[in-house]
Order: structure tokens, then C-alpha cells, then sequence
């Protein structure tokens, strides 16, 4: 039986993604900063869960963001960003890299289209985005050929953490819709299914809509 460890897995993008891997006959384990909503997630698919802070050395979650004006930002804050966002996914691939080459595995790692755009004030969650998309190549690289890396980047996507979707926010997508989490789920199978993508590796998956594509005058 074919193994994955979904961080971040308590809610959203995570949770969708160990629904996804569970339905397609993987065994999935789950790792989430939050006990009781990884516990849940790890029930509802039949799993495993795994407390643990992801950008601990030790415990080796789901990325985290702050908006604030240039002059606010403390060093302390960025370097939690960066640590949970980046320096994550570095100390996950030196932990299971022996497994993954003895299993010929890949990783997925979850990145943004905030790695191309921003809004004012995401400083640390800009560039620790862009940073998993350079990672992911750098892993790509060192990795092969035994371990295929790559990731996939999210644009607007419905966790119903931010409120209501208006119409306005579905329609300013070419697609027509804003993304839902089983959007960002269905992408990372793709890529973890060497069936279908054993011949990608090193590259970003965009997933957002086409927005990235659209030119918006103001």
C-alpha cells in the first residue's frame, strides 16, 4: 500500500488532500499543529494522526501569513513564517529522504501564486513562497533520480476561513468560480502518481483560476 504524510491535514487544502489520497486507497497520515482537528481528519479517512509542529527540528504545519506595514514586522515574526512556510518542507525532505529514495516516493510541496504576486504587507509569506518553488527545483535536483519533486501553487481558494464568496469574487476568475480545496487535492495526486506525472519533476503546478494570466487594469 502506497503511504503519504499530509501536513497541515487538520483543515482546508490538507484536509481535502487526505480525503483525496484516503478515496484512491492510500494510507494517510496525518500531521497537524492543532490535536484535536488532526485527530479528526486522521478518523474521518481512516489514518494515522501525528501531533507535531512541522517547523520544529525536532517534531519534524500548513503555511501561515501576517499582513503589516514594513515598519511593524519584527524579526521574530518573520522567522516563524519562514520556518513554518520554508524551512519546513527543507527538514521534512532531509528526515524522509532515505525513505523516499528506498520507495522511489515524490514530494509535493505547497506553494502559492503569492511566489509571483503580492498584496502590500506579505513580506515573509511572499518570500517564503518563492523560496518552495526555488526548494523545489533544488530538491528536485539533488533528490534524483530516485525522488521526483515537485509543487503545486494555489491562487484564491475557499477554505471558509475568510467569510462568504460573493459573486463578484467567482466572477472575476476567468474560470468562473473561486477555487475550492479538492481543486488543490486533485493537483497534488496528479503529481504524486508516477502513472501520470513520473515525468515531471523539479516543476510548479499553478492552480488558480487563470488569474495569474489575466490582465487587471484599475
Amino acid at each position: 500500500m502506497q503511504v503519504v504524510i499530509i501536513t497541515g491535514a487538520g483543515g482546508g487544502i490538507g484536509r481535502a488532500m487526505a480525503e483525496h489520497q484516503a478515496k484512491a486507497g492510500w494510507r494517510v497520515v496525518c500531521s497537524d499543529i492543532n490535536e484535536a482537528a488532526n485527530a479528526a481528519t486522521a478518523a474521518h479517512v481512516g489514518g494515522e494522526a501525528i501531533l507535531g509542529d512541522v517547523s520544529s527540528e525536532r517534531d519534524v504545519n500548513a503555511g501561515i501569513n501576517q499582513y503589516k506595514p514594513l515598519s511593524e514586522w519584527t524579526l521574530a515574526q518573520w522567522n516563524q513564517i519562514i520556518a513554518t512556510n520554508l524551512t519546513a518542507s527543507f527538514l521534512l525532505a532531509r528526515a524522509g529522504e532515505d525513505a523516499l529514495r528506498a520507495s522511489k516516493g515524490a514530494m509535493v510541496l505547497t506553494s502559492s501564486t503569492r511566489a509571483h504576486m503580492s498584496e502590500p504587507g506579505t513580506f515573509a509569506y511572499s518570500a517564503s513562497k518563492g523560496g518552495l518553488v526555488a526548494l523545489t527545483h533544488a530538491l528536485a535536483m539533488s533528490l534524483q533520480p530516485d525522488v521526483r519533486v515537485n509543487c503545486v501553487s494555489p491562487g484564491w481558494i475557499d477554505t471558509g476561513k475568510h467569510g462568504p464568496i460573493e459573486h463578484a469574487d467567482h466572477a472575476r476568475h476567468p474560470v468562473g468560480r473561486v477555487g475550492r480545496p479538492e481543486d488543490i487535492a486533485a493537483a497534488a495526486a496528479f503529481l504524486l502518481d508516477a502513472t501520470q506525472s513520473g515525468f515531471m519533476t523539479g516543476q510548479e503546478m499553478i492552480v488558480d483560476g487563470g488569474m495569474t494570466r489575466k490582465m487587471i487594469y484599475v
